[in-house]
């Protein structure tokens, strides 16, 4: 009976550590899975877990999160026989532990190594240029070809970001002179645009302001025109009304006349830019006369309109 005691509790130190073997606490954001003899049986989740002690044990332990891995840097052989250096990131995340666990060996390993091989041939496949112009291309197509070729494996690839791409020193330096050379030829082209511009609003201002003149000249035309015309006109009734008084037998309207056509003469005469000094026999009191018998026809001519009003 001595020794029962001692068994009781070497059973119970052993049901202890079966307890403590059987018990499985899972952290946050990772997956652990389970192999029965060496065979995958289950997958726990994060809390408390049980298995059967002795008899299943923990395989893999299964970061869950998404994880970010370094693609190392490498050489890279353009369409065009440009060698540049390139480097990049790639995020993914497990979706299924088994798979990623028992699908491929060395998880991280195998997607860094598909990943720079895919930059070769997605890269290499593309000029310079294109290169450094069109990395939103690049990430996608990587994209694309490394995520399906991972699904197998349980994991999802998120985004592939190209970090650096370095072309050679002295590539570089010809690619600043091109550059310098495209900026000046644009500058070249603004300036010439401008002066183009700028000539074609001075022609345009030259235009209107012809315009307005050529304008001035008709409306200023059509003035003198009509003023001659309105001078014509009383003209033809002036001499309209003379021809009257003189077919009436009025001595004044013929004075009228010839004084008319004396004095425009004299005025002819003076007005000549030959002349600065004027010697002629004038008959004082014929011209006289005639101013007087003008002084009488123009006060007829109101008696008259006064009678008529």
């Amino acid at each position: 009976m001595e020794g029962f005691p001692a068994f009781v509790v070497t059973l119970a130190i052993f049901a202890v550590i079966l307890i403590f073997l059987g018990v499985k606490s899972v952290s946050q954001g990772m997956e652990y899975t389970v192999e029965r003899f060496g065979r995958y049986t289950q997958t726990l989740t994060p809390g408390l877990n049980f298995i059967v002690p002795v008899i299943d044990r923990i395989g893999r332990k299964i970061n869950m999160m998404e994880t970010v891995l370094d693609v190392p840097s490498q050489e890279i052989i353009t369409k065009d026989n440009a060698i540049v250096r390139v480097d990049g990131v790639v995020f993914y995340q497990v979706l299924d532990s088994a798979k990623a666990a028992y699908e491929v060996n060395q998880l991280e390993l195998a997607i860094l190594q598909l990943t720079m091989t895919n930059l070769r041939t997605v890269m290499g496949s593309m000029d310079l240029d294109e290169l450094l112009s069109k990395r939103d291309e690049i990430n996608t197509r990587l994209l694309m070809v490394v995520d399906e070729a991972t699904t197998p494996w349980g994991v999802k690839v998120i985004r592939i970001e190209i970090k650096d791409i370095t072309p050679p020193k002295d590539l570089v330096d010809s690619m600043g002179r091109q550059m310098k050379a495209e900026r000046d030829k644009r500058a070249a082209i603004l300036v010439a645009e401008g002066e183009r511009q700028a000539a074609i609003l001075a022609a345009e201002g030259q235009k209107q302001a012809a315009i307005l003149e050529a304008e001035g000249r008709k409306e200023s035309a059509s003035r003198d025109a009509e003023a001659r015309e309105r001078l014509a006109q009383a003209e033809a009734r002036a001499t309209l009304m003379l021809s009257e008084a003189i077919g009436k037998g009025s001595v004044q309207a013929v004075n009228y006349f010839v004084a008319l056509k004396y004095v425009e003469a004299i005025t002819k005469l003076a007005a000549a830019p030959n002349q600065r000094v004027l010697l002629m026999p004038l008959d004082t009191s014929g011209l006289i006369g005639t101013l007087a018998g003008v002084a009488e026809l123009t006060q007829e001519a109101i008696s008259k309109a006064g009678a008529r009003s």
